[in-house]
């Protein structure tokens, strides 16, 4: 979808730490997000130019520790949002799956800070019993 919406002059770009089938129009980095290798393959390929949209559905393995599994979650959460202060554009969004729980306050605050606005939703395909949540922060302050 990210593809199409941003045609043949646009940049998509996937990273996972898993190997990916093709997308046409998608540009795929295997890699670990929390590397500085991944990290710097990511910026060479965007050769300076602004980020319109970050989306980011990253997740740990699960230890099924919560206190543990929610800090690794809110970790992978906050490099999004480092890495957007550092390349998104003035105008641009960050959409961010995230879990209710220690440290989410925190974050959301973090988001308000970085972002003019921001929007917690929870999907329909999401269970009731499950805490995910997706923060949608746009415009840059």
């Amino acid at each position: 979808m990210a593809a199409r919406r941003v045609g043949a002059d646009g940049l998509v770009v996937a990273v996972d730490l898993l190997e990916m089938e093709p997308i046409a129009g998608v540009a795929f980095i295997q890699g670990d997000f929390r590397e500085d290798g991944t990290l710097s393959r990511l910026e060479k390929m965007l050769a300076g130019r602004p980020v319109g949209l970050v989306m980011s559905d990253m997740a740990p393995n699960m230890s099924g520790v919560p206190l543990v599994d929610q800090a690794r979650i809110m970790h992978l959460a906050e490099l999004g949002l480092e890495f957007c202060k550092a390349h998104l554009q003035p105008q641009g969004a960050f959409l961010v799956k995230v879990f209710q729980g220690t440290d989410y306050e925190a974050f959301l605050r973090s988001m308000r800070e970085a972002f003019r606005t921001v929007v917690v939703r929870k999907p329909d395909a999401s269970r009731d019993r499950s805490a995910e949540l997706y923060l949608l922060g746009s415009v840059l302050r």
